[in-house]
């Protein structure tokens, strides 16, 4: 067998795939090219585990089957190589979490979403950098270093899913596993130039992915393509009644059927909120030209008003610390992870643990979701979040009687640089004032990249769908990149 083996990173997921079903390149030669790739540019700072051996003996299990034609007709991702962010646990690789609290942690067993795309034939590349315990917006906030941005490497990739999508832009792997709790997928997928969706919540298993906000956070795919994207969120979702109780009881589909169904009528409902004095303006010409290319597509665009998108970043950084105080109890150093060398008694064995454990982002979140839900200030603060949070929700739904979905942009600029918003946290959260409200009310979205803005950077543009229409969102995703060549866009060098 033989291939053009620099232009086999150059392939999306659906022609690896195909590649290696017709036998023209072999799961271990693909294996063996990406695992080069990744430690050739190990300067990204992507990758967290790598280990060859347990990636190596999956993809001579995959070409067994592939050569013996024993392959489930289910099993349409059979040898392509696949990463996970750091948050999902796994039994082959490290699972830290981006957190010294988890340093050197080996899980008894695969996360839900991992053992889905395991059955699909994936073979696991490694383990990805993030957010420690995916809390942040630009992937500053790991232990374990930085992740640059492959479009200059000077700038964030975004988070909390920064290594995903930075391994997915420089092409070190052909897709990853990400998860999105106030717009880790969408936003990192935006500054790096591919494609995220982030599904209903519910829709995967949230079953050893480790806990950060459990009533926001949802996992999803990170690649280059809408097309890749359905593939893979086909294989990764699913109900799972017995391990996660917020798992949806909807069967699995494949959400790619309806990919090349005609945009003709639709109706794309626009935000005027999305679009105030703190949108940059080469981010809204990168956005307004994408939607001027949906009408060209036969969609129609339908001013709506999402009245509330201010008030979803007060109400989400009252509900998301309150949920990881809680999650992250857990972290004591009692029975597993990060433990004091040196105390006196249990108290103070805590307390050093979590102070040597946890990083200062997870601390500010933990002292802040401890605040709001102590005695006399649950009612004034937590309490009245959620009725905010129900209200958001319901003006997506007012707004969904005028369109089928709703676009604008990811976020209100382009990457910035690393250390860029110094020791600022405010400014890290306002950057997620369009990804919030779609998180608070549990609906799919997803980001494309449609152009770039300053110094060629790359924007995104966000797409919302009601409830369970993640099919509807990738043929919408789908049909723009079949009319134009943004998402083929690659990072110089790479």
């Amino acid at each position: 067998m033989t291939h053009d083996t620099p232009a086999l990173h150059d392939l999306t997921v659906a022609g690896l795939a195909a590649q290696l079903r017709d036998r023209k390149v072999s799961a271990v030669e693909t294996a063996q090219h990406f695992l080069a790739r990744a430690r050739a540019n190990a300067s990204l700072g992507a990758f967290l585990d790598i280990n060859d051996e347990v990636t190596l003996a999956q993809a001579r299990l995959a070409d067994v089957a592939l050569a013996a034609g024993t392959a489930s007709p289910l099993q349409a991702l059979l040898g392509v190589p696949v990463a996970h962010k750091d948050i999902f646990v796994t039994r082959d690789f490290v699972s830290t979490a981006g957190s010294k609290m988890l340093a050197g942690y080996r899980s008894p067993f695969d996360a839900t979403v991992v053992a889905n795309l395991a059955r699909q034939g994936v073979v696991t590349l490694g383990k990805l950098n993030c957010d420690e315990f995916a809390m942040g917006s630009a992937n500053e906030n790991s232990a374990f270093g930085n992740v640059k941005n492959p479009w200059d490497i000077t700038r964030t990739p975004g988070g909390s899913s920064g290594g995903s999508a930075a391994a997915v832009a420089a092409r070190l792997v052909p897709a990853a596993t990400g998860t999105d709790t106030g717009g880790s997928i969408r936003q990192p997928a935006s500054f790096c130039g591919i494609t995220g969706i982030k599904p209903t919540y519910g829709r995967a298993s949230r079953y050893g992915m480790v806990a950060f906000a459990s009533s926001l956070d949802q996992a999803g795919p990170m690649a280059r393509t809408a097309e890749d994207c359905a593939l893979l969120l086909s294989a990764m979702c699913g109900p799972d009644p017995d391990r996660d109780s917020t798992s949806l009881d909807v069967p699995a589909e494949n959400f790619g059927r309806s990919l090349n169904d005609s945009l003709e009528g639709l109706r794309i409902g626009v935000p005027g909120e999305f679009f105030g004095e703190g949108l940059a303006s080469d981010v809204r010409s990168a956005v307004d030209a994408a939607l001027k290319e949906y009408e060209k597509l036969g969609a129609t665009l339908v001013p709506i008003s999402l009245p509330r998108t201010e008030l979803s970043i007060p109400v989400y950084y009252i509900i998301a610390p309150a949920e990881a105080s809680s999650n992250l109890s857990r972290f004591d150093g009692v029975k597993f992870g990060h433990r004091a060398e040196k105390y006196v008694d249990l108290i103070d064995m805590y307390k050093k643990t979590r102070a040597e454990g946890f990083g200062d982002e997870v601390k500010r979140r933990i002292m802040i979701g401890a605040y709001v839900l102590s005695h006399g200030y649950y009612d004034a603060y937590y309490l009245q979040a959620q009725k905010i949070r129900r209200m958001i929700a319901d003006d997506f739904q007012q707004a969904f009687k005028l369109c089928d979905v709703i676009a604008g942009p990811v976020a209100p600029t382009v990457a910035w640089k690393l250390g860029g918003h110094g020791n600022d946290p405010l400014a890290d959260y306002l950057a997620d004032i369009f990804t919030l409200p779609g998180s608070l009310a549990g609906l799919p979205g997803m980001s494309l990249s449609v152009g770039f803005g300053a110094d060629r950077m790359p924007v995104g543009m966000q797409l919302i769908g009601n409830y369970l229409q993640e099919a509807k969102l990738l043929n919408v995703a789908h049909r723009f990149q079949q009319a134009t060549d943004w998402h083929a866009a690659k990072p110089e060098g790479f």
